[in-house]
């Protein structure tokens, strides 16, 4: 059976919070490991990984909503992407960095999944 648009999308961008994680979590040990982690913990990735949450989320979440109806989940999404936003405008690196965009996807990747509950629910 053919999965729905939305359904799919829910899943790419709970993959892609969760690489994001991933990517904060090893970024929290080599900071604290070494005093140079190298470009791939450079501030544009979370410009980048904004950039590609954002319309992901909101297409996921609007078809979502057009069919289950349910409000709080695309709030909850919102919300999320405000935290990232307000990742970028702390300083890089630093330990509340890392905890505002750890925040920020666990929120926005809870809002997919709880929008993925509610396409399957009844």
């Amino acid at each position: 059976m053919p999965q729905r648009p939305s359904s799919l999308l829910d899943r790419i961008a709970i993959g892609l919070s969760g690489l994001c994680l991933l990517h904060c979590m090893a970024g929290f040990v080599l900071l604290s490991v070494f005093a140079l982690t190298g470009d791939w913990l450079d501030h544009r990735v979370h410009v980048v990984g904004l950039a590609l949450a954002a319309p992901l989320a909101a297409v996921a979440l609007w078809r979502g909503f057009r069919q289950h109806g349910r409000l709080p989940i695309g709030m909850l999404g919102m919300v999320g992407l405000t935290v990232m936003v307000a990742s970028l405008i702390v300083t890089h690196g630093g330990a509340v960095e890392i905890m505002v965009s750890m925040a920020g996807v666990s929120l926005l990747a809870l809002a997919h999944w709880q929008n993925l509950r509610a396409l399957r629910a009844p």
